[in-house]
């Protein structure tokens, strides 16, 4: 498996500087949050894109994903939607990203049939897309899809090679999942998993990997029982967390951690 780390741990940070960090603590790759609020997102023009391209490729990093904000089961109309998944792929298919990011995100005032329907016709819609750039659609399992049982019944609807799952391992733990359940649930669909830790279901504060109550030992053992061998990435959410400790400092533990997991369950 081939490590990186979101750049939600590290607001705004230039990309210079974070693919400094990247080389130094020995991560393959970096998954780009795709905000205004940050360095890379899908109104930078051609120019910059450009730039970003060559700047990892000096690096030897490479752009594992592209982290939008997309609710594909959100209320509303579907084209708006569909254009923002759309500015997605355009974006990681200029940076060269395998991959694009989007929440389920369905509002409390729908039925689980109704949230269901909408994100698969919508994730449906824009694969045909996603398969001409070469880029998959990930859903994460996030607020109202946030075990794999629950992402399947999209993903299963929706039935096509370009969408699949991002499985985020916090969530699926707080949706009271244990880790062989989701991996059941989503291997034929996963695209990366996201690693973090935090101190207890009531306390999302991001913490030091292996320092909080996640099951992340539990989650290699079974990727690498089954033998996946894809990314396993740190989302490290410290652009919502001011208090939280700096991801610089943290980085090189946390690949030694996670290296030491892959050993152990190899």
């Amino acid at each position: 498996m081939k490590l990186a780390f979101s750049t939600l741990g590290v607001p705004g940070l230039p990309i210079a500087d974070v693919l400094r960090l990247a080389a130094t603590h020995g991560y393959h790759g970096v998954e780009l949050r795709a905000h205004p609020e940050e360095p890379v997102h899908p109104g930078i023009g051609l120019a910059e894109r450009a730039d970003v391209v060559a700047e990892f490729k000096g690096a030897g990093v490479e752009v594992l994903g592209v982290a939008g904000y997309a609710r594909v089961a959100a209320p509303g109309p579907d084209e708006p939607v569909i254009e923002e998944i759309h500015r997605l792929l355009d974006l990681a298919r200029d940076l060269g990203a395998g991959f694009i990011r989007v929440f389920p995100g369905a509002g409390t005032d729908q039925s689980a049939e109704e949230a269901d329907a909408t994100a698969a016709r919508r994730l449906g819609t824009a694969a045909e897309y996603a398969g001409d750039l070469g880029v998959r659609i990930l859903m994460e399992t996030h607020d109202s899809h946030r075990t794999g049982a629950a992402a399947i019944r999209v993903l299963g609807l929706v039935g096509h090679r370009q969408v699949g799952s991002l499985w985020d391992v916090m969530h699926t733990w707080l949706g009271g999942e244990q880790p062989s359940e989701t991996y059941a649930a989503l291997s034929p669909y996963l695209g990366y998993v996201q690693v973090k830790d935090i101190a207890s279901a009531t306390d999302t504060t991001p913490l030091p990997l292996g320092t909080g109550v996640l099951p992340l030992t539990e989650c290699v053992e079974v990727l690498s029982r089954h033998g996946w061998d894809g990314w396993l990435c740190w989302e490290y959410e410290k652009r919502w967390y001011e208090g939280a400790a700096p991801l610089p400092e943290l980085l090189g533990a946390g690949r030694e951690h996670l290296a030491r997991l892959l050993n152990e369950s190899a």
